[in-house]
This record gives C-alpha cells, sequence and structure tokens, in this order.
C-alpha cells in the first residue's frame, strides 16, 4: 500500500497515488483545447471534451437515455430497477442516490 504524506489516503498502486498528489499540488498538464479548463489525468480531460462535443455514449437499455459518464448511467438506472444501495445512518430510510 502506498499512501499519501498530505491526507493519509492510501492506494494500491504507486501510479495512483502520483495522479492524487498531482491533485495537492494543483498540478494539472491536460488542458482542453476549447476552453481554458486543466484537468490532472487524461481522462478526466477525455470526459470534460464531450461537454464540448456533445458526445454521449452511455446508453439505457431500458428507455434509450443516452449520457456523457458512465457514472451517471449507473445512476440513472436506478430509477428503473429501485435499487436504494444508500441508508440513512439517522432513520435506516434507503436511497437511490447519496447525499450529503
Amino acid at each position: 500500500p502506498y499512501q499519501c504524506p498530505e491526507c493519509g489516503i492510501r492506494f494500491m498502486h504507486s501510479g495512483e497515488l502520483k495522479r492524487h498528489q498531482m491533485r495537492h499540488k494543483e498540478e494539472k498538464p491536460y488542458q482542453c483545447g476549447e476552453c481554458v479548463k486543466s484537468f490532472v489525468t487524461r481522462k478526466e480531460l477525455q470526459v470534460h471534451e464531450r461537454v464540448h462535443t456533445g458526445e454521449k455514449p452511455f446508453k439505457c437499455g431500458e428507455c434509450g437515455n443516452c449520457f456523457s459518464q458512465k457514472q451517471n448511467l449507473l445512476m440513472h438506472e436506478r430509477r428503473h430497477t429501485g435499487e436504494k444501495p444508500y441508508s440513512c445512518i439517522e432513520c435506516g430510510k434507503s436511497f437511490a442516490y447519496k447525499e450529503v
């Protein structure tokens, strides 16, 4: 395990730690060619670029809605399945989305 000396978060791989440490240093070497935003990882830049291209490669098999990010599709699919994986520690009620 690799541990961040700044915040103590642990990672299984040294590469994950290095990417994480860039966030503390605010190093963002991947810049969008369409706007002024910069990102820590190439993957984050690629996801952001979909804002400009309008690309939505993740399609719901149930209703056909499309999403630019896989995580958004997974959250949307809970509407169809009724899955509620998050529980309130105060009342025990279950929710589809994690809210702080």
